[in-house]
């Protein structure tokens, strides 16, 4: 589970253009959203494009991308339970 963490953050900072972050930056329970790394709607679009290409998960919900884009351990523990990748 620490390599996904680690590979998740480190396909966050990639294809957000984050580069004022480095993977030990990002806490795994840090709020993805608001507060934490401050993304917003448009970086929510991206990690659903990187979910369903690196992972094969699909993510047709929004309310279900809400609860698990909360942080990167809520993300991880999905990701773990239901990639196809």
């Amino acid at each position: 589970m620490e390599e996904l963490k680690r590979d998740l953050k480190e396909n966050i900072i990639e294809q957000l253009s984050l580069d004022e972050f480095t993977v030990e930056d990002i806490e795994d329970d840090d709020a993805l959203f608001g507060e934490g790394l401050g993304l917003d709607s448009i970086d929510a679009l991206e990690l659903i494009v990187m979910l369903d290409k690196d992972y094969g998960i699909k993510l047709t919900d929004p309310e279900k991308g809400k609860e698990i884009f909360e942080s990167i351990n809520v993300l991880a523990a999905y990701i773990a339970e239901n990639r196809t990748k």
